[in-house]
């Protein structure tokens, strides 16, 4: 069994087309968004969503999978790691970020349809 230490695993639905880049590392990467949803009656016993949103990494070929495979409205399932970094931004201030880093997808359900432009 692989370690159970900082595991996570998510299924939901692409947020937007993910941004695939080439590093001068020659390193691939991708990022993405997911949403994960939940539904529960409140007090007064009305239904109600509660929607999370999930920043994801992916590097080497598993990036170029999602890049290919992966389009707003997906719906994937992620297993990988939480990380939590800052940086300092264009104006200076430090920023915090929380991250998956995929180390397995899955495509789930149907592929999404494109939308094909004509002339």
């Amino acid at each position: 069994m692989k370690s159970l230490k900082n595991r996570i695993q998510l299924i939901g639905r692409v947020g937007k087309d993910p941004e695939f880049r080439l590093l001068d590392s020659g390193k691939n990467v991708v990022n993405f968004s997911i949403a994960t949803s939940d539904s529960y009656k409140n007090a007064s016993g009305e239904k109600t969503i509660d929607t999370q949103w999930h920043q994801i990494v992916a590097w080497g070929g598993l990036a170029e999978i999602a890049d290919k495979y992966l389009k707003k409205g997906s719906e994937v399932a992620i297993q990988g790691k939480l990380i939590h970094r800052n940086y300092e931004g264009p104006d200076g201030k430090k920023r915090y970020v929380s991250e998956i880093i995929a180390e397995e997808i899955l495509l789930l359900g149907k592929p999404v349809q494109q939308e094909v432009k004509t002339a």
